[in-house]
């Protein structure tokens, strides 16, 4: 169960990876896409910090798994935006939401590790408490992304207040 358990969090990672550098590579203002860009290198790191948990608990990258997951990150650009042939600006939206409920996917699986490391001493119960830091901030910087996103893009255009008898 465990070594099914860490293969798809790592093929999460893997589409997760995949969609922080695409949204950074897609932002065009400065301070968001760089915002992003840090978030997609320590994503990577995290990545790295699961390879190497899984090879410690001697567990191997089912890279079958793996690559089903590449392709299910592709096939989830293809959804209906109300833009045909380019980029919505709702998608800044959808891929904030998407990343964030990536990175609480994160911190469960490290809160879960974190609770075997009491037991498996192949496990280092400080580097999990490190990463599951790591991956609450990840979340906070996200959910600012979604409600500025969601703010930007979701609010109906005001209509003009009747008006009132004198």
């Amino acid at each position: 169960m465990l070594a099914i358990y860490l293969n798809d969090h790592y093929t999460g990672a893997t589409g997760g990876l995949e969609l922080f550098q695409r949204a950074a590579k897609a932002r065009a203002d400065g301070e968001e896409k760089e915002v992003l860009a840090d978030l997609a290198r320590q994503v990577r790191d995290d990545r790295d910090a699961l390879a190497q948990i899984m090879a410690d608990l001697e567990v191997s990258v089912d890279r079958t798994r793996m690559a089903l997951g590449w392709v299910a990150e592709k096939a989830g650009r293809l959804k209906t935006n109300g833009r045909l042939l380019s980029r919505s600006p709702l998608s800044d939206l959808l891929e904030a939401e998407a990343m964030l409920l990536g990175v609480l996917g994160k911190a469960a699986c490290w809160r879960a590790l974190r609770t075997l490391a009491e037991s498996d001493r192949r496990l280092d119960a400080a580097r999990l408490d490190t990463l599951l830091d790591r991956a609450e901030r990840q979340a906070t910087v996200l959910e600012r992304m979604r409600v500025a996103a969601a703010a930007r893009n979701l609010s109906t255009p005001s209509t003009p207040s009747p008006a009132k008898p004198a």
